[in-house]
């Protein structure tokens, strides 16, 4: 299969299934177009023969036999067959939401998880809940050692004690099995204090800051349940927070390299900070049908010292206001496209930021397991409820036909583990002849359910958006390899 399309001046050319990307000129562009079409040489140099000489015609026809010879071009898909074996195999569990917290000090208008109730009551989760899942995730990870535990709510610092309990508890069984917790944690920031941000810097490995961009837009989705604005409370600490977590990162990489012989760098860019430090942080934000130009509400976080950011479009019942509607996709489309030369230009200019939808990894990705199946939800990954229930990820908790078990008796409902095993990109027929689904791993479950009833479907806009990112990434690649 491949892919082909002009970007920001690049011919671009995507053999999916070898991942191979080819940056060429307009000959080679169309003569791959002709040939893809199931054009012979013969065809193909009468059919551009007006256009460009017989000559060049036959020395890229020959370039393009050659990488084909090479694998890099035209290549079959040997992946469809791997998918049996994964559906195959026993699954460990490797990762746990915990809904610490059912329950929210903001009143965000576009939250899934209605102000932390989803669907539901509020509720804070106990220690005791919190100690369960953790056995659970160790009894039910076989031999794997590295382990991961979200902290996730609503807003998970309203019950910070128990965040700090269950922590504690985690260390003192790595050494019993010889496990290592990877802790992270979503907030909203309101909470933050010098204390909390001792810890989370300590303990945690990846901290996720929300924050939807510019002041107007943050406050009108984010405000408070009184209805004022939360930005000039979370920007102030949100930048601490950052200079203290880069702060960490460089004492933990002076100590990794302490007796190497190299001293360690002066100073570290805090996008960069978790490279190998174990200290990651990104400001995650939300652009919705009222803030089309989303790539300005990027700028801003990239302009207040923000280097790793991730705003994402909102997934909506079509019927509130603020949902992304298909006529809003060429806007967004131009959006993308300008945020991908802004930060090549950025780039070159010593001043680059990272945007987690255009990172991608052209030199080897995921396994092909991960590219096949995707995030792991409902098999390798579980959220926990407040009460110890047990959900394929958190955007199912709620729906009971998803009610999996829970951490006293653990995974009741191994047919929901089965459905989960076998969607994957050759069982959904979107996903099957689409350039992006090697990188998108058939898009989230959770949208297709919420969309369409099932989770062997997939939301539409949420494809589009897809494949118009991945076309932005491969061409910051291209432009930042010249």
């Amino acid at each position: 299969m491949i892919h082909q399309y002009k970007n920001n001046g690049y011919n671009i050319v995507l053999d999916v299934n070898s991942g191979a990307i080819h940056v060429v000129d307009d000959l080679t562009y169309d003569v791959i177009a002709l040939l893809d079409q199931g054009k012979s040489r013969e065809e193909v140099s009468a059919g551009l023969s007006d256009r460009y000489p017989a000559e060049e015609i036959m020395e890229s026809l020959d370039e393009c036999a050659q990488l084909t010879e090479f694998g890099v071009l035209f290549t079959e898909d040997i992946y469809e067959k791997a998918i049996i074996d994964y559906k195959a195999r026993k699954t460990v569990v490797k990762a746990l939401c915990l809904h610490i917290a059912h329950d929210c000090n903001l009143a965000c208008r576009y939250c899934f998880a209605e102000e932390g109730e989803y669907h539901g009551r509020r509720a804070l989760m106990s220690f005791e809940v919190g100690k369960k899942a953790l056995d659970f995730l160790i009894a039910n990870s076989g031999s794997r050692r590295n382990l991961e535990v979200d902290f996730f709510g609503g807003e998970p610092l309203m019950n910070w004690q128990v965040v700090k309990d269950i922590v504690a508890y985690g260390r003192e069984q790595e050494k019993i099995y010889n496990k290592n917790f990877r802790f992270t944690m979503t907030t909203n920031g309101v909470l933050l204090n010098e204390e909390i941000m001792e810890f989370l810097n300590r303990e945690m490995a990846n901290v996720v800051l929300s924050i939807d961009g510019r002041p107007e837009v943050h406050d009108y989705m984010r405000p408070f349940r009184n209805g004022k604005g939360s930005y000039d409370l979370i920007m102030p600490k949100f930048k601490h927070f950052v200079e203290l977590r880069t702060q960490a990162a460089e004492a933990e990489a002076g100590e990794n390299t302490a007796g190497e012989g190299e001293a360690p760098a002066a100073s570290m860019d805090p996008h960069r900070a978790g490279s190998g430090s174990g200290k990651t942080w990104y400001v995650r934000g939300t652009f919705t049908h009222n803030n089309l130009d989303f790539c300005n509400d990027v700028l801003h976080l990239a302009d207040e010292g923000f280097r790793q950011i991730s705003v994402e479009p909102v997934v909506a019942d079509p019927a509130e206001d603020y949902a992304i509607r298909e006529e809003d996709l060429p806007q967004i489309f131009s959006e993308y496209d300008r945020l991908a030369k802004e930060m090549v230009k950025r780039e070159k200019e010593g001043n680059g930021f990272t945007f987690f939808h255009f990172m991608i990894d052209l030199t080897g990705g995921p396994c092909v397991y991960k590219r096949l199946s995707g995030c792991g939800s409902g098999t390798e990954y579980l959220a926990v409820t407040p009460w110890g229930d047990l959900y394929p990820c958190h955007q199912f908790v709620g729906h009971e036909e998803y009610l999996m078990g829970n951490v006293d008796e653990g995974v009741t409902r191994p047919d929901i583990v089965d459905q989960f095993k076998a969607c994957n990109v050759y069982t959904k027929e979107k996903c099957r002849n689409c350039f992006a689904k090697f990188y998108c791993s058939g898009g989230c479950a959770a949208n297709s359910y919420n969309f369409h009833g099932t989770i062997q479907d997939a939301y539409d806009i949420g494809c589009e958006l897809q494949r118009k990112r991945v076309e932005c990434a491969i061409m910051i690649k291209a432009a930042l390899a010249e």
